[in-house]
C-alpha cells in the first residue's frame, strides 16, 4: 500500500479509501444487498491487512448501522491513531426547519449521534454530504468550525458540490477566520468525468484531496457483462445513475476490458490505475475479499500515457445523475443560504 496526505490536513490516508456503504443492516434502509455485521468485520479486518488505514461511511447509510458496524470493528482490529475515520451529515430535513431546529444545531445533533454510532470521540474527516439551500453557508462553516474546536472532527470535507459552491464556502471561510473544507468526494469515474470541467482545476489550485466515490460506476467498470447480483437487482439508485447513458459508455469499458487482458489483471485494476492518476484516494466500496484485493493490486498497477489516453478518447459528456441531480438551487436568490 502506498499513503500520501490529506490534502492541506495532518491526516495521512492510504491510496485507496474503503467505501463503507455496503455495510449495515438490509431491513434497516433502502439498500437490500448490504452486508450483516459479521460479513462486514471480515471485509474491515481484511482491508487492514492490506494496509488500508483509511475507511468513508455516513450516517445516512442504512439508517446509522452501517458507522455502528464499523465503529466497532475498528475499534476491534485497529489502534484509532492508526486509521482515518470519515463520515458525513445531510442537510436538514423539512421537520427541522418546521420545528425551527437551526443547522447549527442539526448538524451538531448529527455529529454528536455519528459519533455515538462509531464510538469515537472525534472524526478525522467530516463532509457536508450535500449543499442545504435552506441554511446560510455561514451557519454550516461556524457550526464544523465549532466542531473542530472542540476536538470532535480533525478535518472537513465536502461532497456533491459545484465549483462554485466550494470556492465560496472556502472564501468565506478564509474571510471570517474558519475552518475550510480540505476535501472533496465527488462522483467521478472513468464513464462521468464531468467534475474535471472546474471542479478539478479548484482543487488543484487550492490543494484540496479529491477523494471520488462510485470510483467503478457500481460495477460496471469492473466486468463486461451485468452482474446478477441482488444490488444488480434492486438498487434504482445505482441504475439512475448510469442506465441512461449505457450505450456510449461501452466503448470505454470494452477499453478497459481489452487493456486488462493485455496486461493480464482485472478490469478493477485498470479502472482504478487509471483514477489514481487523478485523485489522492478514490472511495471504493468492497463487499467481498476480492474486491479489496484488486483494489490494493490496482495501486502498484502503472499505466503509460498512451494507455490514459486510449481509456479516455472515447468519452462524450454526460448530464448530472444521482446526488449532483439533486443539487439544485432555488428558483429565485432570496433564499437564506446565499446570504450572510
Amino acid at each position: 500500500m502506498q499513503y500520501t496526505r490529506l490534502g492541506k490536513s495532518d491526516l495521512t490516508v492510504s491510496r485507496i479509501c474503503m467505501g463503507c456503504m455496503g455495510f449495515g443492516a438490509p431491513s434497516a434502509g433502502q439498500h437490500r444487498w448490504t452486508l450483516g455485521e459479521a460479513e462486514s468485520r471480515e471485509i474491515i479486518r481484511y482491508g487492514l491487512e492490506q494496509g488500508i488505514n483509511f475507511y468513508d461511511t455516513a450516517i445516512a447509510y442504512q439508517n446509522g448501522t452501517s458507522e455502528r458496524y464499523v465503529g466497532r470493528a475498528l475499534r476491534d482490529m485497529a489502534a484509532r491513531d492508526d486509521i482515518v475515520v470519515a463520515t458525513k451529515f445531510l442537510p436538514r430535513t423539512p421537520e427541522q426547519i418546521a420545528q425551527g431546529i437551526s443547522g447549527k444545531e442539526a448538524i451538531a445533533h448529527s455529529l454528536d449521534q455519528s459519533l455515538q454510532n462509531l464510538g469515537m470521540d472525534y472524526v478525522d474527516l467530516y463532509i457536508y454530504h450535500l449543499w442545504d439551500y435552506n441554511t446560510p453557508v455561514i451557519d454550516v462553516l461556524e457550526a464544523l468550525h465549532a466542531a473542530v474546536s472542540a476536538g470532535k472532527v480533525r478535518a472537513t470535507g465536502i461532497s456533491n458540490c459545484f465549483a462554485w459552491q466550494l470556492a465560496k464556502a472556502n472564501a468565506l471561510a478564509v474571510r471570517e477566520g474558519l475552518t475550510p473544507f480540505i476535501a472533496v468526494q465527488s462522483h467521478y469515474n472513468l464513464i462521468m468525468r464531468e467534475d474535471e470541467r472546474e471542479l478539478f482545476g479548484l482543487c488543484a489550485e487550492d490543494g484540496l484531496a479529491l477523494t471520488p466515490y462510485s470510483a467503478l460506476a457500481s460495477g460496471r467498470l469492473a466486468r463486461q457483462a451485468q452482474a446478477h447480483t441482488l444490488r444488480a437487482a434492486t438498487d434504482a439508485y445505482a441504475r439512475s445513475k448510469y442506465d441512461g447513458t449505457a450505450e456510449q459508455d461501452r466503448a470505454i469499458i470494452d477499453r478497459v476490458a481489452e487493456l486488462a487482458g493485455r496486461y493480464q489483471v482485472s478490469m478493477t485494476e485498470i479502472s482504478l490505475a487509471w483514477l489514481l492518476t487523478k485523485v489522492t484516494a478514490p472511495v471504493v466500496g468492497a463487499t467481498q475479499k476480492q474486491h479489496v484485493e484488486d483494489a490494493v493490486k490496482a495501486v502498484a498497477l502503472q499505466l503509460t500515457p498512451q494507455d490514459i489516453h486510449y481509456l479516455e478518447a472515447c468519452y462524450q459528456p454526460h448530464a448530472l445523475t444521482g446526488m449532483m441531480a439533486q443539487n439544485t438551487p432555488p428558483a429565485k436568490n432570496d433564499n437564506p443560504a446565499w446570504t450572510r
